[in-house]
């Protein structure tokens, strides 16, 4: 129960903080198309200038409880695994590291945008941010490589990719941050994370999206490795084909997501089509009205 709970916080987290970066990513380009630059932080719309970094001070919030939820659970025993180095320990302990790894970055984000101590460039930011997702990427991989569940081992190595997706992004953001598809791309990359995160819960951890001929093991701490089994490695390929359909269901749904964003923020921001093109028919006209007057003062002459 405690890991499925722990799968749903982290899904919420995870796709307000994409959902938050659309919108407010999507509002900014289309403000000014010409001055825009993708932001590692957009500050909170409010009166109030102390809720300005309301979203920074959430984030730090959600990293520290996951980080002590990772030192938590890697002090959990195995029961797969004889001797006291679990590999579930090891592997908590790295997702751990690069918790803290993102909490450090995030501090430091705060820091340099509420005071002058630590100026730091927003290329250099989005290189780390993408640094950071690296090795998250190479966390879940090495993860999915060590499971002896193949259930758990493919939602940890559709996490990795995900990662990856996001870590290429803010590499290409630190290089160009007047892309504003790349900006849009980490957004969703970031809210694909989440529904994916809220996937693996389901398929892990709740008996009735378990696939078929997969089961929990009831004598096993629920989050760690190995807790979720498919006996007969033909419903382990029917499982790991219907997560790769719930992927792309996943995926389908974000893409939704991202054109109704910039539907709705198009409308409210107000942008139109047709307003470059506003000043050429009076321009035409004026210019025809020119033409005619020329050629009455010309006919005027001739009768003259």
């Amino acid at each position: 129960m405690a890991a499925l709970l722990y799968h749903l916080f982290s899904s919420s987290a995870l796709v307000s903080l994409g959902l938050y970066n659309l919108i407010s990513s999507t509002c900014s380009y289309l403000k000014s198309p010409h001055s825009y630059s993708a932001k590692p932080f957009h500050p909170f719309s409010s009166h109030h200038h102390r809720l300005r970094h309301l979203p920074l001070y959430l984030i730090i919030v959600f990293l520290l409880l996951a980080l002590f939820h990772q030192l938590f659970i890697s002090s959990d025993p195995d029961p797969l695994l004889k001797g006291g180095t679990s590999v579930h320990r090891f592997t908590s302990l790295q997702s751990a590291a690069v918790l803290f790894l993102f909490f450090i970055l995030s501090l430091s984000l705060l820091l340099s945008d509420s005071s002058s101590l630590l100026p730091l460039p927003t290329d250099l930011i989005f290189a780390l941010a993408s640094a950071l997702f690296f090795l998250q990427y190479s966390v879940s991989a090495s993860a999915a490589s060590v499971q002896t569940s193949g259930l758990e081992a493919k939602c940890d190595a559709v996490s990795a990719r995900i990662s990856a997706i996001a870590a290429l992004l803010c590499l290409v953001l630190a290089c160009k941050p007047r892309l504003f598809v790349a900006d849009v791309g980490l957004g969703a990359s970031i809210f694909l994370q989440g529904l994916w995160v809220l996937q693996t819960g389901l398929s892990l951890y709740v008996d009735a999206f378990i696939p078929e001929g997969c089961h929990r093991l009831l004598d096993v701490v629920n989050g760690v490795e190995g807790s979720t089994k498919c006996d007969v490695e033909e419903f382990k390929f029917r499982a790991v084909a219907i997560l790769d359909l719930m992927f792309l269901v996943h995926v389908m749904v974000v893409v939704v997501v991202v054109m109704i964003t910039y539907v709705f923020v198009g409308k409210s921001v107000g942008i139109k089509r047709s307003s470059s093109y506003e000043a050429l028919p009076n321009a035409s006209s004026s210019h025809e009205n020119n033409l005619s007057h020329i050629q009455m003062k010309s006919l005027t002459g001739t009768q003259a």
